[in-house]
């Protein structure tokens, strides 16, 4: 008898899988499209996909989507089912399914499948996510991976784009102490990108994160799929830090689709010389929360159950960096590269101590020696 139940649940559950790859395939027709007409004319999407051609007519579907609906193509169909059952770690969420994730769901235009690698549950966790410019300067690479470190220490789960970049380093932040990280893929599920990410892509799976897309195996790939993903990144998160972006970048369309979305924005300051800091400095001043540590977002989420760290205990960890950060040698540094000859001019200590010096701050996270010198890196 139970094998019977388990049988009819397994054969439910594909037929609706089945339903919503149909969907996919009907041109101009969305989730949200689907809610409207369920809504008007109260018809499940089984009913929908069994109606005669006149009928779908009489419903507004044009020729094209006619066509579709009555022969949908079943190769499609085939590529996706056998993907699926390649390898224990692959899934499939459509839109009503009970573990597709809440957030996504209330988003405007949600993804009507997920197709992932690793264990979708992760998907449910409390998401912070982090975008930034695809050639960032030396400090943004290393904000993008203290950040998203410090965040998975405390129980958030980053996400992002797995693109070069910021998006990169935020995942390695979070892997730095094991920790679930989510990629958001631009490209098919089976084509991982860029390539030099697929070591990466690997080792977000080793460590128990979640790579996923909209777009099903075979897919060909299209530039305006990359900006199409970002609305997923900030959909499935609370909040989204850009770390470092120029004004016209994916990162401020992913802050958009965030604050349509109703979410938090948060951004990173940087210099007013630095063109990779010109979005982060736009957003800020339209509005979006500047942040200096990871406090300054934590704070936003009292509410969220997570194992913070004392708000007190991290207070006072940030006044004694700057104590520390702010004698005469470290004020001689700048956030920009600064030579190890103008270090000493300014502070006035020789450059034997000032070398012997810096690399006892560098060891203690507050300064990176980069081609050309130093650059100070701020709080740890």
């Amino acid at each position: 008898m139970q094998q019977d139940v388990e049988f009819i649940e397994a054969y439910q559950e594909s037929d609706a899988l089945l339903d919503w790859l149909k969907l996919t395939q009907i041109p101009k027709f969305s989730v949200a499209s689907l809610l409207k007409l369920q809504k008007k004319h109260g018809l499940t999407l089984s009913q929908l996909l069994l109606l005669p051609a006149k009928q779908l007519e009489q419903l507004g579907f044009n020729s094209q989507q006619v066509e579709i609906i009555c022969r949908p193509d079943q190769n499609r169909i085939n590529t996706s089912l056998q993907w699926l059952k390649a390898a224990a770690n692959r899934f499939i969420l459509y839109f009503e399914h009970t573990d597709y994730p809440q957030l996504l769901k209330q988003i405007s235009s949600p993804p009507a499948v997920l197709y992932g690698y690793g264990n979708y549950k992760h998907l449910s966790r409390h998401q912070l996510g982090m975008v930034g410019s695809r050639n960032p300067s030396t400090q943004g690479k290393e904000n993008a991976q203290r950040f998203a470190h410090q965040l998975s220490e405390q129980g958030w789960t980053v996400t992002s784009g797995l693109a070069l970049g910021i998006d990169g380093f935020s995942h390695q932040g979070a892997l730095l102490g094991k920790h679930i990280t989510v990629a958001i893929l631009g490209t098919a599920i089976d084509k991982m990108y860029p390539k030099r990410h697929i070591k990466l892509a690997e080792t977000i799976l080793a460590s128990d994160g979640v790579i996923i897309s909209e777009f099903s195996p075979g897919v060909p790939s299209k530039p305006e799929n990359f900006p199409r993903r970002n609305r997923i990144i900030s959909g499935l998160a609370v909040g989204t830090l850009i770390v470092e972006a120029a004004i016209k970048s994916g990162s401020l369309i992913t802050a958009k689709y965030a604050l349509e979305q109703n979410r938090e924005v948060f951004a990173v300051p940087g210099n007013i010389h630095n063109p990779m800091a010109t979005g982060c400095n736009y957003l800020i001043q339209q509005g979006a929360k500047l942040v200096t540590c990871i406090e300054d977002i934590n704070e936003e989420f009292r509410c969220v159950n997570l194992p913070f760290l004392n708000a007190k205990q991290t207070i006072e960890q940030k006044s004694s960096d700057q104590s520390l950060a702010s004698d005469k040698l470290l004020d001689s540094v700048d956030f920009e590269v600064t030579s190890l000859d103008l270090v000493a001019q300014r502070s006035g200590i020789a450059v034997e101590d000032v070398m012997s010096k810096l690399l006892e701050y560098e060891l203690c996270g507050l300064v990176s020696a980069v081609p050309g010198g130093y650059i100070k890196l701020g709080e740890k």
